[in-house]
């Protein structure tokens, strides 16, 4: 799969490079990523290299995953990541995180947005699926903000430090999309 950058009005998503390893390492520090990301604790350099490494760059050349960096449409500044982990059948589940300097400015639902009407248009995806832990209301309201429908509570469906917690599952259809604007 091609990498590409997208540009949606304000923002552009650009994919990972090892320059983004040490502002990964920063923001996977923060207390709000560790609570409900599966990420290791305590967080490693190493594990920010893995990430960017096997995860976005090696993820994305075997079209198992598209990770972007989240940019203003000027570049520079990193805001944030969004990325698709993809199921080879045509569907796809987003997820993102935030640097805590861009949180509640609408960097993740614009974003999203982009990265989902990308997903459709060029992809061709027939499904994004969105999931959260239960209680993660920041990610909730970015996706129902973005278009999510969320439909409803998956008990004990993922995994957290090793404790089985519910989650909430949404998801967007085609005909749903937020069209790309540039």
């Amino acid at each position: 799969m091609e990498r590409e950058v997208i540009t949606a009005g304000e923002i552009r998503l650009r994919p990972f490079e090892e320059a983004d390893i040490p502002w990964v390492y920063e923001v996977s520090l923060d207390p709000l990523v560790q609570k409900y990301l599966q990420i290791p604790v305590p967080y490693h350099r190493s594990d920010a290299e893995f990430f960017v490494r096997r995860m976005c760059v090696a993820g994305w050349d075997a079209g198992q995953r598209a990770e972007f960096v989240v940019e203003p449409a000027g570049a520079g500044e990193r805001l944030g990541r969004v990325g698709l982990g993809l199921d080879g059948s045509g569907a796809g589940q987003v997820g993102y995180w935030m640097d805590p300097a861009a949180r509640g400015r609408g960097v993740a639902t614009a974003a999203v947005r982009a990265l989902c009407g990308w997903a459709f248009g060029t992809l061709g995806l027939g499904l994004v699926e969105w999931r959260a832990e239960v209680g993660n209301t920041a990610s909730r309201r970015v996706a129902e903000k973005s278009g999510f429908t969320v439909e409803g509570v998956l008990r004990q469906r993922l995994v957290h430090r090793g404790v089985r917690v519910d989650a909430w599952v949404g998801s967007m259809l085609p005909s749903e999309a937020p069209q790309l604007t540039e």
